[in-house]
């Protein structure tokens, strides 16, 4: 039986600092894997972004939302087509290297042999869950948590709205204690879990499909020492209030997720409940927040 074709968009645009920051929104939107979206520098120094979808994509949707991140000169020039079948959510993944974070490197099955023994390894293949460790919020969480852990050794800790469970899994494997990891989405539960049992660290990492901190899992296992939520800003802003009443004294708070504009509301709702930063982390345009409670 002959595959069925894969469904691209694409464009051009300006600038690499033009393209990071559309591939950046559009990373964001189709953060379950439905897209793999990549960008690739042409010879007259302008870029070419496209994006593979397994099913037809709603072309006015795209359209719109390409007006929105680039500008509507750049959306008109959208283009759609089909191409032959192949698994391009995991064949854009096998072209990365891995990515160092302090202690911690991120790295797919086909880099294993090239991480440093004196690293902690995180392998994540291709999944349909956001978080390789490759976008600049993951990786800035992951700074800020070996920041957090060359002075502290928290002891009960939560990855709120963990992805793939990058977070999960590193926090796991530097302190072998305990890690709650929560997502809305479950298909980002089952990776989460498996990328726990893949990097054994299953037995610490427990995985729950859970929103906000309605589950009475948070209340169980908390209050907490560190909590790790690498999702969004309205997210962030809305779950200020009840993430406090999970925290314990002098708890401390990694946030990313957010542009860099977006950071001072941020700072600002969690500041209102004895939250106040401590260190603000700035990659490619994206903020990551580390934040002690003191209320």
């Amino acid at each position: 039986m002959q595959p069925s074709p894969t469904h691209r968009a694409s464009f051009s645009i300006g600038s690499e600092a033009d393209a990071k920051r559309v591939v950046d929104v559009l990373t964001e939107v189709f953060f379950d894997g439905d897209a793999a979206v990549a960008a690739f520098e042409r010879p007259d120094g302008r870029w070419d972004v496209t994006l593979h979808f397994a099913a037809a994509p709603d072309q006015a949707w795209l359209r719109e939302l390409v007006a929105t991140s680039a500008g509507n000169e750049i959306a008109a020039t959208l283009v759609f087509d089909t191409v032959e079948a192949k698994d391009w959510v995991k064949a854009s993944l096998e072209d990365l290297v891995p990515v160092p974070a302090g202690r911690f490197v991120v790295h797919g099955s086909h880099d294993r042999e090239r991480v440093a023994p004196n690293k902690l390894a995180i392998e994540i293949e291709a999944a349909l869950a956001f978080g390789t460790g490759h976008h600049g919020t993951t990786r800035g969480c992951l700074l800020l948590l070996d920041h957090v852990l060359k002075s502290s050794r928290p002891r009960s800790l939560l990855d709120l709205g963990t992805g793939t469970g990058v977070l999960a899994i590193a926090a796991a494997k530097a302190l072998h204690r305990a890690v709650l990891a929560s997502d809305i989405d479950p298909p980002s539960v089952r990776v989460a879990a498996e990328n726990a049992t893949l990097n054994e660290v299953g037995n610490y990492v427990r995985v729950i499909r859970a929103t906000g901190f309605a589950a009475p899992d948070f209340a169980r296992a908390g209050p907490f020492d560190l909590v790790l939520a690498n999702i969004l800003a309205n997210p962030l802003r809305q779950l200020a209030s009840p993430m406090t009443q999970h925290l314990a004294p002098g708890a401390r708070v990694i946030l990313s997720g957010l542009l860099t504009h977006q950071a001072p509301a941020v700072i600002a709702a969690y500041r209102a409940r004895g939250l106040v930063p401590v260190k603000h982390l700035r990659i490619e345009g994206w903020s990551s927040l580390l934040l002690r409670n003191v209320g």
